[in-house]
């Protein structure tokens, strides 16, 4: 199934849905495990009868989900596969957001996140490898079916590490950062909490892309995917 792009997901109008790095994420309130236990099972019976399931974190007030399809077909350039948003994931949507309002279970779309890593490298291809092996023990987890170096883990237990472009440094300087993907209505209250302590030193990319650096000049990336976010 063909992977979505960001306008055709924000004309979805998923009220209870954010688009984060290549997923679908939901946050819904429960008052306690037996509601959530209710929800999920509820849930679960909906992907039975669509043929998809979404990834399920039960916690004390809440339950998170995210959509995904791990079998997304890149049609923009060289053809290859990759875990992105389609189809299946927005008819999943819609229906839970159905059954959330039959259990009377609120979402909390606002408090979404999602934490990726980035390294900036001169020699991913090199490098990869190495980290595929640390992070998941498979070295299929190096590019996941497409012709990249990123390491996804199919089973969801590490983030995933993306590459960034780094020509050769003299000096030492920071190469990992954090990413964290947040929803749109929630960055400017994120950037603004973390700046009371830090600096924001590249907005040129805003509101996509926000670097924040600490005291120690440690550097974070708040993300949006404002082409999926519905306006008006």
């Amino acid at each position: 199934m063909d992977m979505l792009r960001g306008q055709q997901i924000a004309e979805a109008g998923l009220t209870d849905w954010r688009k984060l790095a290549q997923g679908l994420h939901a946050r819904y309130l429960v008052d306690d495990f037996g509601t959530a236990a209710r929800f999920v099972a509820a849930v679960g019976e909906a992907g039975d009868a669509l043929g998809h399931h979404p990834s399920v974190s039960i916690g004390r007030g809440y339950v998170d989900l995210k959509l995904i399809s791990d079998d997304a077909r890149d049609v923009a350039g060289t053809e290859h596969v990759v875990e992105w948003v389609t189809q299946q994931d927005l008819d999943l949507a819609r229906r839970i957001t159905e059954i959330a309002t039959e259990h009377k279970v609120d979402a909390d779309p606002a408090s979404v996140s999602h934490i990726e890593l980035g390294l900036d490298t001169a020699r991913s291809a090199t490098i990869a490898p190495v980290w595929a092996a640390l992070l998941t023990g498979s070295a299929e987890a190096q590019g996941r079916g497409s012709p990249s170096d990123e390491i996804r883990d199919a089973t969801g237990r590490v983030p995933n590490l993306w590459f960034g472009d780094d020509d050769a440094h003299e000096t030492s300087h920071q190469r990992f950062h954090v990413e964290v993907y947040v929803a749109p209505e929630e960055a400017g209250r994120r950037i603004a909490a973390a700046v009371a302590g830090g600096t924001v030193v590249d907005d040129s990319n805003a509101p996509s892309l926000t670097v924040i650096a600490d005291q120690d000049d440690n550097t974070a990336v708040v993300c949006v995917d404002v082409s999926a976010a519905k306006t008006g």
